[in-house]
């Protein structure tokens, strides 16, 4: 619900300090609340912050939604956008946690049952 001016000053006085060069993407403005309603993340009079992991098709991969007083976790919202991408890429799945260069797997109906047996957790 922020507007575009808010944002601005927002990633020039916090954001900025905080990530080297600030947020390297765009941030939305929904001043109306309009996506906040189709998300069900709007109030009627505030948008709740939510974010969301949206593929190249279209379809929402991963949501999180918390109200203000919680803060959000940049670094779990960045590894799970680099696993769903090696997902796409290369169609392995990866357990929780999984970082770049951790094993994963290639899905199989041989895995059923014995998933434990390879990730050893």
């Amino acid at each position: 619900m922020d507007s575009v001016h808010s944002h601005k000053v927002w990633q020039e006085t916090e954001l900025s300090k905080m990530v080297d060069g600030g947020v390297p993407f765009p941030m939305l403005s929904d001043a109306g609340g309009k996506i906040g309603e189709l998300y069900d993340v709007y109030n009627g009079a505030v948008d709740v912050r939510g974010r969301f992991i949206i593929d190249p098709e279209g379809v929402i991969q991963a949501m999180e939604v918390l109200t203000p007083p919680v803060g959000r976790n940049p670094d779990e919202l960045i590894r799970q956008i680099k696993a769903y991408q090696h997902q796409q890429a290369t169609g392995e799945v990866m357990p929780s946690g999984w970082q770049p260069g951790d094993p994963t797997l290639i899905p199989s109906d041989d895995l059923t049952g014995h998933v434990w047996e390879v990730w050893k957790p």
